[in-house]
């Protein structure tokens, strides 16, 4: 079976570039950047999203702080390994990147922050409550992406998702539609030190649970959350 990656794991950001960009790493002679994108919430905060972009998609482009750009690509999960301890790192992958103008039709009917993941539950959802008796629910959701390697991405669901998450079978496959959003938390060592971290993460929007017919020939059903 041919698998469409990118309609597996598709992103759009719109935003502000904060930082300036940094040397990443290099693959087969091609070298890729990381850079900060600020992008706006409904409620007037904002998220910084870390961008890995290649050098390619840059050589003639303008990464200048404070430019307003359209980022496309994937919401991608790499391993990173520090003090022999392993971490999940986060990242969008960009595809393409232009620059937004106000005078394009096509820009303005863009979402600002629009992620669509299609995977598979990999861990035991974590239901919750907060004192105000707000309903949370932490995924870890598989996403399968080309040459056998996937991108395992926390995702938050709230209310009504987060009771139907709570019950949810490891290896049930989903279709989510939610926002990137970055959140700082401080983590605490034993030694008693406390460090300002920040955690990426897909906050649902919509959620739908692929039910496949048992027999492969037939096409697969969605049901709406």
């Amino acid at each position: 079976m041919i698998t469409n990656y990118t309609e597996n794991n598709y992103l759009v950001l719109i935003g502000n570039i904060v930082s300036d960009k940094i040397f990443s790493h290099e693959i087969y002679g091609e070298s890729f950047y990381l850079f900060n994108l600020e992008v706006p919430r409904l409620s007037g905060n904002e998220d910084i999203i870390p961008i890995t972009i290649s050098e390619r998609l840059i050589a003639n482009f303008d990464l200048s702080i404070g430019k307003k750009v359209v980022v496309e690509g994937q919401f991608r999960s790499y391993n990173s390994y520090q003090n022999e301890k392993n971490r999940l790192v986060l990242t969008v992958f960009a595809k393409d990147i232009i620059e937004y103008k106000e005078d394009l039709e096509e820009q303005k009917e863009k979402i600002s922050n629009e992620v669509v993941l299609n995977g598979y539950i990999c861990k035991k959802p974590i239901y919750r409550q907060t004192p105000f008796g707000r309903e949370i629910a932490d995924i870890l959701l598989a996403v399968n992406r080309a040459y056998n390697k996937s991108d395992y991405i926390p995702c938050i669901a709230w209310g009504r998702n987060a009771r139907f998450c709570e019950n949810m079978e490891v290896g049930t496959e989903v279709k989510i539609v939610g926002r990137v959003q970055s959140r700082t938390y401080e983590k605490k060592f034993d030694d008693g030190r406390v460090e300002q971290r920040v955690a990426y993460e897909v906050s649902i929007g919509s959620l739908e649970v692929i039910n496949k017919k048992e027999d492969e020939s037939d096409d697969s059903k969605a049901e709406a959350i």
